[in-house]
């Protein structure tokens, strides 16, 4: 690892007044928070250009760290993103159907990487990498067993089936002596004392989340929270249904915001703001569509004030008709190869560390978070870990000029294979068209943001060099080199 990173790293500590502050080393590794909403656009927070929605603290983490302008999710979709963010590898090379990801044993993880590092972690949120499959057998094995020290979270989303919290190895709230079952049919599963209630999961999830902090605030911790917001259903809490201009979008983006804020808070208060790099994002663009399933729709709220559920099913559609552009200039959204389902905000905040401020317009994907915290703490990722994650350092604490690699490779979720082939202006999609034969667009981004029309004709070297680049990255089993 590059040593000129570890004067950074030594100034990290001021003077303290806290005794929490003054009980740590001044050569602590920072603290790593990662805030990871749930099917935010990238035109959904106002720092990225929504009008009709107010972020005041995720604007706060702009003002004060970089934001980036070019991050994309490794799939389109939630479970495969968070496959590729978790273990720094496409989520293609698994070949799998659907969005039901799981983590394989043994393989390493931000967690597993961080652990030995001294840190202590937890993953607070929508986890949806996989469970063990008999919750009625002890213990639910799922994030402790991947080198998280703490997990408190939904298994899927607020709306899933199971309308349960699983903390660390079991349910909570389970009936003593009941088996836990889901029945078709039924708006809650057996075996359970109080279901959760949709409306308040992100609060739930947050004070979790905060409490985590104040716990380990004498030692390094790395925080994964994986809020809910604004996945469907749409369901912002009480207090925040009618403060957006766009609708209940709207609503539960500010909610969202709100519970960003009462991280930044808790970091606040216990003078570890300038101690922890602290990183916003999503798992996948928004979803320009509106609800339609089913499953669910008979809402559990802790409030009945407002419209949610006269609302809930047309929060995208009655969103736009206010005015608000959730992807915002991008084409589609969330299961998409198209701009819209993977370009998400991705903002780094690390006071003294991180220039105020900054920009970047640097191309890279989320997997290359595994490879920058092991640039970040010195350590050398092993062969077998980490294969399409490359570190963006650099691009945090500087402002390279010249990207690490030509480009990157997007999962798209659609039936015909499709992945994204993303290269700075240049943008490729590469989809099955039967027989072994591939077909290939190719969009000029800088002229076209909106994916409007294929220049592939016009451009075959560019394709050439972009197929080249993907079948390279097939064959080699790794874009790490």
């Amino acid at each position: 690892m590059k040593q000129i990173l570890l004067a950074p790293l030594l100034l990290l500590a001021p003077a303290a007044v806290l005794y929490a502050a003054e009980t740590r080393s001044p050569q602590a590794p920072p603290n790593i928070v990662i805030i990871m909403a749930d099917d935010l656009g990238y035109g959904d927070v106002s720092c990225y250009g929504a009008t009709k929605i107010k972020t005041p603290n995720i604007d706060r983490l702009a003002r004060q760290g970089k934001q980036f302008t070019d991050a994309h999710t490794a799939a389109s979709v939630c479970s495969p993103s968070r496959y590729g963010l978790m273990t720094g590898r496409l989520p293609w090379r698994l070949h799998k159907k659907g969005n039901n990801y799981r983590l394989e044993s043994g393989r390493m993880t931000l967690a597993s990487l961080v652990q030995p590092q001294g840190y202590r972690s937890a993953a607070i949120g929508k986890w949806h990498l996989g469970y063990s499959k008999d919750w009625n057998k002890l213990p639910i094995t799922g994030p402790l067993e991947v080198g998280f020290d703490y997990h408190f979270g939904v298994p899927q989303n607020h709306n899933d089936s199971y309308r349960v919290f699983i903390e660390n190895h079991d349910i909570v709230g389970r009936k003593p002596g009941e088996a836990f079952r889901v029945v078709k049919g039924r708006d809650f599963p057996e075996g359970v004392a109080h279901p959760r209630i949709e409306d308040q999961v992100d609060t739930t999830l947050t004070a979790k989340a905060t409490e985590f902090i104040r716990e380990n605030a004498e030692r390094p911790f790395f925080l994964y929270f994986t809020p809910c917001a604004p996945h469907t259903h749409v369901t912002p809490a009480a207090t925040f249904r009618g403060t957006s201009q766009a609708g209940l979008l709207g609503d539960h983006i500010q909610e969202l915001d709100a519970h960003v804020g009462e991280i930044l808070a808790t970091l606040d208060a216990l003078q570890l703001t300038d101690q922890t790099l602290v990183i916003f994002t999503s798992d996948n663009g928004a979803s320009p569509k509106d609800f339609k399933g089913t499953q669910n729709t008979n809402l559990h709220l802790a409030s009945e004030a407002g419209e949610v559920r006269g609302k809930f099913k047309s929060a995208k559609a009655d969103a736009r008709a206010l005015g608000h552009v959730t992807n915002g200039k991008w084409h589609d959204g969330k299961g998409s190869p198209f701009e819209g389902g993977h370009r998400v905000p991705f903002i780094a905040r690390w006071p003294g560390q991180i220039e105020a401020g900054s920009t970047s317009d640097l191309t890279f994907c989320l997997t290359d978070l595994l490879a920058t915290f092991a640039d970040l703490l010195q350590v050398d990722l092993p062969d077998d870990a980490g294969e399409d994650s490359i570190s963006i350092l650099p691009a945090l604490l500087g402002n390279p000029t010249t990207p690490r690699r030509e480009a990157i490779f997007v999962q798209g979720d659609t039936k015909d294979n499709a992945i994204a082939v993303c290269s700075g202006r240049w943008k490729m999609i590469e989809t099955s068209g039967g027989k072994d034969r591939k077909v290939h667009q190719l969009y000029d981004l800088a002229n076209d943001p909106g994916e409007t029309t294929d220049v592939a004709a016009a451009h075959r070297d560019i394709v050439k060099r972009l197929a080249a680049a993907l079948d390279k990255a097939r064959t080699d089993g790794r874009t790490r080199q």
